[in-house]
């Protein structure tokens, strides 16, 4: 079984204001051209497909046509869930005309989940899709109302898919989350739960599963172990992302469900970069580029509109600092939960321990809790 693992798209998002129709565009030509020349059996969009849950038009037309040439051009099954970024409801409308024996395109959070059966040669592969979902809809949806966290999301759904898949298939499953001990990058939006608890999945929860493509973090990378990887996002969207080489992840799984990688790495028409140094030496030793620019100048004294000179040989430059003025930042992740989200005080009070440094006085407690107590009588 030959798969293509991509995530992460975000159709219509901007770069500093700058439209990216245009180098999605050739982003998904890449896609459809590895698809027929490496003859894959599948290809996995692991969520995120756009950047927000309303997306513009153009980026809903550009996805339709992208689909569209798939579903006619090629024999690719299609595998796609939303992620945080996406509309539930609209990703899973996609899939109420779609050919049941050949996608499996998965939106709202499901009580059950199905998975869609391939065959190759060597028997049955077994594709579960896990959808995005907050902790709230995790508990409507399943009836369990111990579910605080995205590893309890995550918990649930396996739980639901796994008991579907056949004996003896190999299984494959979608899902979009941090697992821990992956790598961030400054674009990835928070999955939401980042006070009083942790938005990290044990990669443990995906026990059985042969191949695991994950979609939320935007580096390539594998977790723990070689099945379990994110293929990362096609394009760069923060300069922080500038020195990471953006690929698809071109899957062969052998009989035994036992993997092997090949990355396609993606060709984008501008790239991300970071040039660093004197504005002068810049200027004279720079070539006119298209590219997204961030400048770090390493003047002593402030300079008169240096980013109006440097737009003249970059115009798409688009961030400009001093060495010196930079501080290197660390992002903190808490390893244990305090608050339950079944007790909003206390949610509200780590809050404000977390922004300001401390907690809620005696008169804001009062505040808080008269409102809260009207929200729960239905006055609010």
């Amino acid at each position: 079984m030959r798969i293509l693992h991509t995530s992460d798209w975000h159709l219509g998002r901007q770069f500093y204001g700058q439209s990216l129709e245009a180098d999605h565009d050739a982003i998904l030509e890449q896609v459809f051209d590895a698809i027929v020349a490496h003859k894959a059996d599948a290809l996995i969009i692991a969520g995120d497909i756009y950047d927000r849950a309303s997306p513009p038009a153009t980026a809903v037309r550009q996805f339709n046509g992208f689909i569209e040439r798939v579903a006619k051009d090629t024999d690719a099954a299609i595998i796609l869930i939303a992620g945080n970024h996406d509309s539930g409801d609209r990703i899973g409308s996609m899939g109420l005309m779609a050919d049941a024996n050949r996608a499996l395109i998965r939106g709202p959070l499901m009580p059950d989940e199905p998975p869609l059966l391939l065959e190759d040669k060597h028997g049955v592969v077994a594709f579960s899709a896990l959808p995005f979902g907050y902790e709230f809809a995790a508990r409507d949806c399943f009836g369990v109302t111990e579910i605080d966290s995205p590893s309890d999301v995550i918990a649930a759904q396996i739980d639901a898919a796994k008991k579907n898949v056949p004996d003896g298939a190999r299984w494959v499953v979608t899902a979009h989350a941090w697992v821990s001990g992956a790598s961030p990058s400054e674009s990835e939006r928070s999955l939401g739960r980042t006070v009083g608890g942790v938005e990290t999945v044990s990669a443990s929860l995906f026990e059985g599963a042969h191949y695991v493509a994950l979609g939320h973090l935007h580096r390539p990378q594998y977790i723990e172990a070689d099945h379990i990887r994110y293929s990362g996002s096609p394009l760069a969207f923060g300069f922080d992302e500038s020195d990471t080489e953006k690929s698809m992840s071109l899957i062969d799984m052998d009989e035994s469900g036992a993997i092997t990688l090949t990355e396609i790495a993606f060709t984008p028409i501008r790239q991300v970069r970071t040039l660093r140094g004197k504005l002068s030496d810049l200027l004279a030793s720079g070539t006119a580029s298209d590219d997204f620019i961030k400048v770090v100048l390493t003047d002593e004294a402030r300079l008169i509109d240096p980013m109006k000179q440097m737009r003249g040989l970059y115009p798409n430059a688009s961030a400009l600092s001093y060495e010196r003025d930079e501080t290197p930042h660390d992002v903190e992740v808490t390893d244990s939960v305090t608050a339950a989200l079944t007790k909003p005080s206390e949610v509200i009070d780590e809050f404000l321990t977390h922004v300001r440094g401390a907690a809620k006085s005696e008169p804001e407690a009062a505040i808080i809790d008269a409102s809260l107590a009207k929200l729960s009588d239905g006055e609010i």
